[in-house]
């Protein structure tokens, strides 16, 4: 054992007594299922028989990001279980709202548990999976020392690292990055500037492949709930911005103000990123000058005329109001949050906004702005020119919306690509089993030949 893994064993270790406590605290803010905290120390394994692929998302973006990784993945592998960690509850909810049930039959959700060394041997022992495939950023030490150890290769899959996040790995923990790295049998990064931080981190293998994010399919929608709002918007222009965070429903709504004269009817649509601020963006709205007409979906409101801001609080339903929308903004983008995914309006046919920032998706939204796909505002005042640029030039629109199209079918390859890469960790041959041996492995868990 090297002194790295003795290190952050004795670290993980050190922590597990304040973590109980932590996890209580969190399950009475909501943050976390009170009935469901034992999986969080590795508790609550039921291993189905024959190969199992544990794939892990944090949050909410990576977890949809995997639903067509784990459709493709089934469908190539006859016989395959998979078994879903994730670390919030909203993630976990929307999972059981989009697998198709199908999938769902042979997926098995789990919270994931904590870097404790003891509860990731707990949570092996009861799995113990085939292969592992970690998507996006997180890099645990004992997870990571645990997998090696056992033989189970893992890939880091869609992996994203910060400008920010990779200076601090250089400054304070260089060698351990580049030794829990080395461990990885594939790195496949969401851009190349991530695939080149993460090399120059130690995956030295590490490629770009595409966002797996941007090979999602369009989020779904009620039909009877779309048919519904369609009936009670009527004809009015509608501008969404999708996905809000604290700082970007004041331009959405100074944009509304100055569009307002100028756009008669006109219903914007803010739904923020986390459903629990829908109080707060009403009584923005509300307060303002001029106070404008407001109503909250969570309280069963509806964009009834008269209504001119409609606040969807709800989880999982911007498939609806995208296919509503003349014009979208994605959030996260106008404040400094990286962005959300500006793939899912373009796939649903709503011309697509975004603000500054948007290093998560950035060569997602180079691609856009350069076919034409979508326009970058700065600000209220160049938001609201662009809203009514949109919903008043229907060729404009029209435009924007085909030149987007192309640009989300580009990825299309990419689930079948990856589940490809993450089958051939499989160990080979019929005699596959429950033991997750990591057969074809040197003794760092990498991929020999």
């Amino acid at each position: 054992m090297s002194w790295r893994c003795r290190l952050t064993r004795l670290a993980g270790g050190a922590t597990a007594p304040l973590l109980p406590p932590l996890l209580r605290y969190r399950a009475a803010r909501g943050k976390e299922s009170p009935e469901r905290l034992r999986e969080r120390q590795g508790f609550g394994a039921e291993r189905p028989d024959g190969p199992l692929i544990w794939l892990h998302a944090a949050s909410v973006g990576e977890s949809l990001s995997l639903l067509p990784l784990m459709e493709t993945l089934l469908e190539q592998r006859p016989g395959l279980h998979l078994l879903v960690t994730t670390g919030t509850v909203t993630a976990a909810g929307l999972l059981e709202q989009r697998l198709p049930p199908a999938v769902a039959a042979r997926v098995i959700h789990r919270f994931a548990p904590l870097d404790v060394p003891g509860w990731i041997a707990r949570f092996l022992d009861g799995w113990r999976p085939d292969a592992v495939a970690i998507a996006e950023s997180e890099l645990w030490p004992n997870r990571t020392y645990a997998l090696s150890k056992r033989g189970i290769p893992a890939a880091m899959i869609n992996a994203r690292i910060s400008p920010r996040s990779a200076a601090l790995w250089r400054r304070w923990a260089p060698g351990l990055a580049r030794d829990l790295l080395a461990r990885f049998a594939l790195v496949v990064a969401q851009s190349e500037d991530d695939a080149a931080r993460l090399r120059d981190l130690g995956a030295e293998g590490a490629a770009c492949w595409g966002n797996l994010k941007a090979a999602a399919a369009p989020l779904p929608a009620d039909a009877a709930e779309l048919e519904r709002l369609r009936a009670l918007i009527g004809q009015r222009p509608v501008f969404l911005a999708a996905s809000t965070h604290p700082g970007e429903d004041e331009p959405a709504l100074a944009a509304h103000r100055a569009l307002a004269p100028r756009l008669p009817g006109l219903l914007t649509v803010i739904a923020p990123r986390h459903p629990d601020r829908g109080a707060e963006v009403a009584a923005l709205a509300a307060q303002g000058t001029p106070p404008l007409s407001v109503s909250r979906r969570a309280e069963g409101g509806r964009p009834e005329p008269g209504v001119e801001v409609y606040v969807a609080d709800t989880l999982g339903e911007l498939g609806l109001f995208f296919r509503l929308a003349g014009v979208a903004l994605v959030g996260g983008s106008l404040v400094p949050k990286g962005g959300h995914n500006p793939l899912e309006p373009a796939r649903l046919g709503c011309p697509v906004l975004f603000g500054p920032h948007t290093e998560h998706f950035r060569e997602v939204a180079d691609a856009l702005l350069a076919a034409g796909g979508a326009l970058r505002v700065e600000n209220a005042r160049t938001l609201a020119e662009n809203i009514q640029d949109v919903l008043t030039n229907p060729e404009r629109a029209s435009t924007m919306t085909r030149a987007a199209a192309k640009i989300a079918d580009n990825a299309a390859h990419l689930p079948g690509a990856l589940a490809e890469a993450i089958l051939a960790l499989l160990p080979s041959g019929p005699g596959i089993s429950a033991k997750g041996s990591g057969s074809g492995l040197d003794e760092k868990g990498r991929v020999q030949g």
